[in-house]
């Protein structure tokens, strides 16, 4: 069962995916490679969700509770309690290539490696991992 989403890359992207999950009662770990990155995420995801109060589509208590369960990843590392992963950076090939052989030494053998890419394989991607069946491309349109 899935409770922990990693989500690696907190821009624009990212923390739309991140508020995807949180909203839907999904522990998030979000992880970019700038601490900065995450806290503007963190705060365009506060500022989205009040929105979603003020017209009454949350409440305050499903704001602070999606809130509440997104928490800074700051090392790749982190991301090893995550039962499922989605990856949205940069579209640089090598950039994922290496991040997805790291994903597949970081976490457990069950874990499904996502991607948000638009324009790599996924093929290739899962290439990079041991567990290419396991590895999924998971395209969020913008914004999410």
């Amino acid at each position: 069962m899935i409770k922990a989403v990693g989500v690696i890359g907190a821009g624009t992207m990212g923390n739309g995916i991140a508020q995807v999950f949180a909203q839907h009662g999904f522990g998030v770990l979000l992880h970019d490679a700038s601490a900065a990155a995450i806290d503007r995420a963190r705060a365009t995801i506060e500022k989205s969700l009040g929105k979603f109060v003020e017209k009454g589509k949350l409440t305050a208590e499903q704001r602070d509770t999606a809130i509440a369960g997104i928490r800074p990843a700051a090392s790749i590392d982190d991301l090893a309690p995550a039962d499922y992963v989605v990856e949205a950076i940069l579209e640089n090939a090598d950039i994922k290539k290496k991040l997805f052989a790291d994903l597949d030494r970081i976490t457990r053998p069950d874990v499904i490696l996502s991607s948000n890419t638009s324009s790599i394989s996924i093929t290739t991607l899962g290439a990079a991992t041991t567990r290419p069946d396991k590895v999924l491309g998971m395209h969020f349109m913008n914004p999410v």
